[in-house]
């Protein structure tokens, strides 16, 4: 499977869920509901005034303003929305970028799934999991930047990404889902440290936000 069809898959996952669900679920993204998440998600794709707020704190007020517009919408029609995909001149169209929707709705996907009662990962899935791993290591430097203390992300079958530097390692090995579910914040996930145990407590509770 492509990137663009494994983002698709879940996409298409995300939106099946979510219309189960229904709009005042909780999601793992603070204190949004699955309509939050939803407008949010629309917002990327379809606001390109409102999007750089997403990620640039100074333009975050515009950004939350369109988001809440976005959110009293019907929530079955967003959802078919959402489903339908980033229209045809939208930035995130373009098949270069199709690639960073692979993380961001596997995230968001994981976001509803998990903070739902009794949840547990999914089962392994070789593309995904081969897609999701090449994106580990940027996104593991990015968010593990402020750490004390080296830290190398681990996959069970011994591949690694070090993704920061210093004195002493703490190793994180989980599969490829889970550790860039650890490495985008979430705690919801099935990762085991290895290293000092004052070390490993330092990077369990670091700021894993962008």
């Amino acid at each position: 499977m492509s990137a663009a069809q494994i983002a698709d898959a879940e996409r298409r996952d995300l939106a099946d869920l979510l219309l189960r669900l229904g709009p005042d679920q909780p999601t793992l993204c603070g204190g949004w509901t699955t309509r939050d998440l939803l407008a949010h998600l629309i917002t990327r794709e379809r606001r390109p005034d409102a999007a750089p707020g997403i990620l640039i704190p100074p333009l975050a007020g515009w950004t939350g303003h369109v988001q809440a517009a976005v959110a009293r919408g019907d929530f079955g029609d967003l959802v078919g929305t959402l489903r339908s995909g980033p229209p045809f001149w939208s930035p995130l169209a373009l098949p270069p970028l199709r690639a960073v929707d692979v993380q961001e709705f596997f995230i968001h996907h994981e976001d509803v799934r998990r903070a739902q009662a009794g949840w547990s990962p999914r089962p392994p899935d070789e593309a995904r999991d081969r897609t999701i791993w090449r994106m580990v290591g940027l996104l593991g430097r990015l968010t593990y930047r402020s750490s004390p203390v080296a830290v190398t992300l681990r996959r069970p079958d011994g591949a690694e990404h070090a993704v920061r530097s210093g004195p002493r390692t703490v190793i994180l090995t989980g599969e490829p889902g889970e550790l860039l579910l650890h490495a985008a914040g979430r705690d919801e996930c099935v990762v085991h440290p290895e290293g000092e145990p004052a070390d490993v407590a330092t990077v369990m509770a670091l700021d894993r936000g962008l």
